[in-house]
């Protein structure tokens, strides 16, 4: 064992060769439809379209530019001979701040509109057949999922007489009418200064202006408008691109849904004149979120220290016993390996939230624990805890990985702290106690914060083995090191080979029966290439040559394993429940029935644990059969937008969650741990 740290080093490095892809939800929370100003356009002229958008209550869409975040829509267009489209018009958009973040969005319904043009030459009566592949992103206050859908509209070349004009009336209307005059801006220091011609008689209400150059403005800065004659003044910070510009653009709001298109080229600007009434900064918001995130990092520091007893790091249990037994009750051993420990495991819960956070940029649906929805990940845990299991019952020992040493180094430190990369790693299929919703606040504040957020995770997993190097008392009721050490490491072989065994169920749940066999097969070729190894280090003799193929075949098999399409497993669950899904809830919910819901996944220790120990017991089951509760249940094992989504609207980042709809009222949610009391009482 005493270079274990070189092992976990060589397979946690491979976890991240494969990244997991993103989902997107069976049905879109923004409906899209192509519609026409007329079915029949004439010949030689042109006509206007729409891109109906109709986001579901509580979803928005996204202007051309979106802001600090999201994206606008991008659409692909077919059209046949002689038929040419004009650029996308969008309406005046509105402002939504979350967490400081500004976005530049759309929370109704909303038509973007472009001009068409048929060619003299098309004979009336010609079939007009116009398609679109549109990619676009529908997003809540709390999370976003990446949308698409095929746009048809089938026309007939005719008359060009307008058939829908009251729609296409009120579309126009929200349009930005052009401004005949182009304004101006210069940078002084850190602030832009916008010069755009108004007349000083026009009326205008909650003025802002739209940047639709990017980088020439600061999003989320607040916006001093002011009036000086024919000018309107706009002093806003500087973007981070705002010293190579030379033309801006962009939309000023001048009303609710009303807005002018400007653009200005460098010039002169007049100074500020007559303020108009802006938004005023508001402190208690500001105090507000300083709660809020200080609430968060403290629930994440308690939620990883109770992370230590849930069963999802009984996997790893046997590494810290050993970590703990090696040092003894030696302060300056204990002390090195418990920085070295806890170092890894910040590190590990700060890079998983940064992976995290930037999959969630680019659009995936995907929440704590998201690395092991992804079966190549399970393979490679696989294939390292059967090689941890092998090494714990003294098959082999890995050989140094530079000239006269090893990764774990003489003192061990960088054993112990791979030993805290591998327990952050493992220990995060399952959310804890004030970690549920630390994380799900971690997933909607900004950036910095959330990684903060997701260290201090990692502290408080950290801590109990932190206290027991740095407080005497604690320390000195550690046994000495001795001949017993050997034993208690063949014994903590046990759980970890158990593992290794729950692993192999999971590959064979996420990919079928020829995943695992490629995974059992692999395990086997390991197995035998580590038993050489160590016959040549029993011998005297070099053991690279058998470890080199190790780290190969593990890649190589990641890399071949079959990945399904991820989607909920259809299979019922305990209790005869039903797949989740929102419309079947809300059907339930119609019929005055009381419901209970289940979120779980295969990887999930603490899933299973309740299942076996309270769900599956048989005085649940005739209690919910004797009270006609209907159950639901939400597999996430390989991932799932929709079950993702639902998830965060509770304010939670991953699995187990439970919730109880009594007739008529809103979810209560359950302990993470269940009881068949508190089954029973519902």
């Amino acid at each position: 064992m005493k270079n274990f740290g070189s092992l976990i080093a060589l397979f946690v490095a491979a976890l991240w060769l494969f990244p997991a892809s993103a989902q997107i939800r069976d049905q879109n929370a923004i409906a899209a439809t192509l519609i026409a100003e007329t079915q029949t356009p004439a010949p030689g002229a042109s006509f206007t379209i729409a891109i109906r958008m109709r986001p579901d209550p509580g979803w928005h869409g996204y202007w051309r530019n979106p802001g600090d975040a999201g994206l606008p829509g991008r659409f692909a267009w077919t059209l046949p001979e002689g038929v040419t489209i004009g650029e996308l018009r969008y309406p005046v958009p509105e402002r939504l701040t979350i967490s400081g973040i500004m976005n530049y969005v759309y929370e109704g319904e909303y038509a973007l509109l472009a001009e068409v043009m048929l060619d003299e030459d098309i004979a009336p009566g010609t079939e007009i057949p116009l398609r679109a592949e549109g990619d676009w992103l529908a997003c809540t206050d709390e999370i976003c999922v990446p949308e698409r859908g095929t746009l048809s509209l089938d026309l007939v070349a005719g008359s060009g007489e307008a058939t829908d004009t009251a729609d296409f009336d009120r579309f126009r209307a929200r349009l930005p009418r052009p401004l005949d005059s182009e304004g101006r801006f210069a940078l002084a220091g850190e602030t832009l200064r916008l010069a755009i011609p108004f007349p000083e008689t026009a009326a205008i209400a909650d003025p802002y202006f739209f940047p639709a150059t990017e980088r020439a403005l600061d999003y989320g800065a607040l916006q001093g408008i002011s009036r000086d004659g024919d000018w309107l003044i706009v002093e806003v910070a500087a973007g981070a691109g705002a010293a190579g510009i030379e033309r801006i653009e962009g939309v000023l709001k001048i009303g609710a849904h009303d807005g002018l298109m400007v653009a200005l080229v460098p010039g002169d600007v007049p100074a500020a004149g007559v303020p108009i009434a802006g938004e005023p900064m508001n402190s208690s918001v500001i105090r507000a979120d300083a709660e809020t995130v200080l609430l968060a990092l403290a629930g994440a520091i308690l939620g990883g220290l109770l992370l230590n007893i849930m069963p999802c790091v009984f996997p790893i249990l046997s590494l810290k016993a050993l970590s703990l037994a090696r040092a003894g009750g030696e302060e300056r051993a204990a002390r090195r390996d418990a920085l070295a420990y806890a170092v890894g495991v910040v590190l590990t819960c700060v890079a998983l939230g940064a992976a995290l956070l930037i999959l969630r940029a680019g659009g995936a649906q995907l929440g704590w624990a998201f690395q092991l929805q992804d079966p190549r990940m399970i393979l490679a845990l696989l294939l390292l805890v059967s090689a941890i299991t092998l090494n714990l019952v003294g098959l082999f020992e890995l050989p140094g990985l530079t000239a006269g040493g090893n990764l774990a180094g003489k003192e061990g430190a960088a054993g112990s702290f791979f030993t805290g990369a591998l327990a952050a790693f493992v220990a995060t299929p399952c959310t804890g106690p004030f970690m549920a919703g630390a994380l799900g606040a971690a997933l909607v504040l900004p950036s910095v914060v959330a990684l903060a957020i997701f260290a201090g995770l990692g502290l408080g997993l950290a801590l109990p083995f932190l206290a027991l190097a740095y407080i005497p008392a604690l320390r000195n009721r550690l046994p000495r090191p001795g001949p017993w050490l050997v034993r208690f490491r063949h014994i903590m072989a046990i759980p970890m080979g158990l593992t290794a065994l729950a692993l192999g169920w999971v590959l064979w749940r996420q990919t079928g029966a020829s995943g695992l066999f490629l995974g059992l097969a692999v395990a086997l070729i390991l197995a035998v290439l580590l038993w050489w190894a160590g016959r040549q280090q029993r011998a005297g003799r070099n053991a690279w040559l058998p470890i080199l193929p190790v780290a190969a075949l593990t890649v190589g098999a990641i890399a071949v394993l079959p990945v399904p399409v991820a989607t909920a497993n259809a299979e019922s669950g305990v209790l005869g429940a039903e797949p989740f899904s929102e419309t079947r809830l809300a059907e339930l919910r119609g019929e005055g029935r009381p419901v209970f819901v289940y979120f779980t996944a295969d990887w999930c220790i603490t899933c299973k644990a309740n299942e076996a120990g309270a769900l599956a017991r048989t005085a649940v089951a005739e209690h919910f059969e004797a009270n006609d509760i209907a159950v639901l249940v939400g597999d996430w094992t390989t991932g799932d937008a929709g079950i993702g989504r639902f998830l965060e609207e509770q304010g939670r980042s991953g699995v187990p969650l439970y919730l109880y709809y009594a007739p008529g009222e809103e979810a209560q949610i359950l302990p993470q741990i269940l009881t068949v009391g508190e089954l029973t009482a519902l």
